[in-house]
């Protein structure tokens, strides 16, 4: 239950974010709620859910939760409440910034968080590189129906087979991809994976993007 302290705390947090401050001017405004949106999709992300997994927690909008991660809205003390319900933290940490870390990654197998996508999952293996960095991800891609639909996101994607047999299609180009097999492209250009096989395959995917807000990895959960 939220303390006459720290409901003063979040109204003092909000004003300094400059919010809803009108005697802010608009690049201040802009960047402050921005800030608001990024630390609100690093929660998300270290809780290893989806915007739509998210919302769906929070009762609240796909649009809504991606408009206040790309800071294109500023959200109300309610809004940051439900957040902070679904995400299962205290509303102030919202506020609090993330110190950055520094040094190598270690993880182990079974210890990285897997997320769970229609013919199978992704294993986010970057934890730690900057958002602009290559995003390396574990694919693994299970039988696929011929009813993928395509997506797209700025920057490059590269593709390197590890195991199993799965066509890529980039424009409608079929590309045939074994064990050793590896494939680069602009990734504005529409693509999707098929499996067809039985067993599933597994892939090694580096999502370059040019925007951090982007998401790469996410469009790949919920096309």
């Amino acid at each position: 239950m939220t303390t006459n302290n720290e409901s003063n705390q979040i109204l003092h947090d909000i004003h300094s974010y400059a919010l809803k401050d009108s005697s802010a001017d608009e690049s201040t405004s802009n960047a402050n709620v921005s800030l608001i949106g990024d630390r609100v999709r690093a929660l998300r992300k270290q809780k290893s859910l989806s915007i739509r997994s998210l919302a769906d927690k929070c009762g609240v909008s796909v649009n809504t939760l991606s408009l206040i991660e790309n800071g294109r809205t500023s959200p109300n003390v309610n809004t940051l409440k439900l957040l902070a319900s679904g995400l299962e933290i205290s509303i102030l940490s919202f506020f609090k910034e993330e110190k950055p870390e520094h040094g190598p990654v270690y993880q182990q197998q079974g210890q990285r968080p897997q997320m769970r996508f229609a013919n199978g999952t992704l294993e986010k293996l970057g934890e730690g590189l900057p958002s602009l960095g290559a995003e390396p991800i574990l694919v693994t891609l299970e039988n696929t129906p011929e009813n993928v639909e395509d997506i797209s996101h700025a920057g490059r994607e590269f593709i390197y087979c590890l195991e199993g047999k799965v066509t890529c299609y980039i424009s409608e180009q079929p590309y045939q991809m074994l064990a050793g097999d590896s494939l680069l492209f602009n990734a504005l250009s529409p693509h999707h994976w098929i499996n067809d096989q039985p067993e599933a395959s597994k892939l090694l995917v580096l999502f370059c993007p040019m925007d951090p807000q982007d998401q790469a990895a996410e469009r790949h959960l919920d096309p």
